[in-house]
């Protein structure tokens, strides 16, 4: 009996269910990889990297960035795209920091913040699915239009008073006293952006505008055979994304005390960036929030080096941002072959 034959003969065994990868969950889980590899050489490097304190800096300093990045999160997932939100945040805060200094109440004017960023989403998600417009133009019109208002309210930073309840969100919890400056701190807002990812995480994984969602992101003329609510969804979408903006702004104004026109420059870069690492794919699948951790813990290591210029950050930032758009080509180019 000849070699090929008898290898023939003898059955191969398939791997246990537990040890399959799904291909389009690589990148996330390549995301995954990265951070543990960032943790574990600014420890060796730096040291002071595995400590409570750290994780604090992490979550607290961006906190804003997660919870944009869910809102994009839903509009990479359909194959869209919203530049806006980064323009939504300027005229939001400079808008509320009006009128908390005219002594509205600071409730009320959270709430208006929000609503404002859930506005501009209707309005990018009424020019993408009713006038057809590609969501590239119809967001970065909304981008010009809410950064020219913010120009329009202020071109001067509003300062809010220390004793503003709306500064109350920035407040710091000390949750464990670690050995001398180790200190596991949280605030307000931090709870709010845990809150978004576990909505979001939600909707997208257990209710039926999640899965739509995906099907709009696999195949938009399918999803629509199927008799899925594909219309209703892309409007929704894009209110997610405002509001989600809207939060934002409430988040970092809180946390900074102060609205500027100029605030959000370059942040829906970031939030694309932190959703395509945390492995989303651009064409639609499936991804997490984990990179804007990945972002924030590389900031956090460029500054401990003090060789690494900060102008570095922006390219390090696209190297792995190209990594992983490669890497989404290669997965997504195995599965059409297959």
């Amino acid at each position: 009996m000849s070699a090929q034959t008898l290898n023939a003969a003898v059955p191969t065994r398939a791997l246990p269910s537990w040890l399959k990868i799904d291909r389009k969950r690589i990148p996330t889980l390549a995301s995954v990889v990265i951070f543990l590899i960032m943790i574990i050489y600014g420890q060796a490097a730096y040291g002071q990297t595995l400590t409570m304190s750290t994780a604090s800096n992490l979550l607290i300093n961006n906190a804003h960035l997660i919870i944009l990045a869910v809102g994009m999160t839903f509009v990479i997932l359909t194959g869209g795209i919203d530049l806006s939100v980064g323009a939504v945040i300027a005229f939001s805060s400079v808008l509320g920091a009006q009128l908390l200094n005219a002594g509205w109440n600071p409730v009320l004017v959270m709430g208006i913040i929000v609503v404002v960023g859930g506005l501009f989403g209707l309005a990018s998600g009424v020019l993408v699915q009713y006038f057809r417009v590609q969501p590239f133009i119809a967001t970065l019109a909304m981008m010009f239009l809410a950064r020219g208002l913010a120009s329009i309210l202020s071109t001067t930073p509003i300062r809010l008073d220390d004793a503003s309840g709306f500064r109350t969100l920035a407040t710091q919890w000390k949750v464990i006293d670690g050995p001398k400056v180790n200190d596991l701190v949280i605030t307000p807002n931090v709870l709010i952006a845990v809150v978004v990812v576990v909505a979001g995480f939600f909707i997208l994984h257990r209710t039926r505008t999640g899965r739509t969602v995906y099907a709009i992101g696999g195949s938009e003329p399918s999803a629509e055979l199927m008799g899925l609510p594909v219309n209703r969804t892309k409007y929704l979408i894009y209110v997610i994304s405002g509001l989600c903006a809207g939060i934002a702004s409430v988040v970092y104004t809180s946390k900074l005390g102060m609205a500027q026109n100029v605030t959000g420059v370059g942040w829906e870069l970031d939030a694309i960036a932190a959703v395509v690492i945390g492995g989303t794919l651009l064409l639609g699948g499936a991804g997490y929030v984990l990179g804007a951790l990945v972002l924030g813990l590389m900031n956090v290591l460029i500054a401990r080096d003090g060789s690494i210029p900060p102008e570095a950050t922006t390219i390090i930032t696209g190297a792995i941002l190209l990594l992983f758009v490669l890497l989404q080509r290669a997965v997504v180019k195995r599965e059409h072959n297959d």
